[in-house]
């Protein structure tokens, strides 16, 4: 499977695959025309409580990480539904963080590869 991570302001290139938005809110400043997505799976995102809870502090990633870890082992047919479109084509999990190590598309991308 070719799972990469990519940010959605990043240019959509050729090889990017498939493109499939994991976060839970629409990016700001991003109108969905030049998204170029495939698939938005919204629910795949943190919770919102969750995702308020870590407001992207890094020195909370790693209870962040755990935490949402435990929220992707509830929802097993949306990481079904990923594996499976990477069975067949690359896909290029889009997220809208600032920051390239501490956010949920890293955490996710670790699950469907482990």
């Amino acid at each position: 499977m070719d799972i990469r991570i990519k940010r959605i302001y990043e240019p959509p290139a050729k090889d990017d695959g498939y493109r499939l938005l994991v976060d839970r809110l629409w990016p700001r400043g991003v109108s969905k025309e030049s998204a170029h997505i495939d698939e938005w799976l919204k629910e795949v995102g943190p919770s919102n409580e969750l995702r308020k809870w870590f407001g992207h502090e890094p020195p909370k990633y790693t209870e962040f990480k755990k935490r949402y870890k435990q929220e992707l082992q509830a929802a097993p047919q949306l990481l079904e539904h990923i594996r499976s479109m990477a069975k067949k084509h690359r896909v290029s999990l889009l997220y809208s963080a600032h920051d390239e190590e501490h956010n949920q598309a890293v955490v996710l991308q670790e699950v469907l590869l482990g």
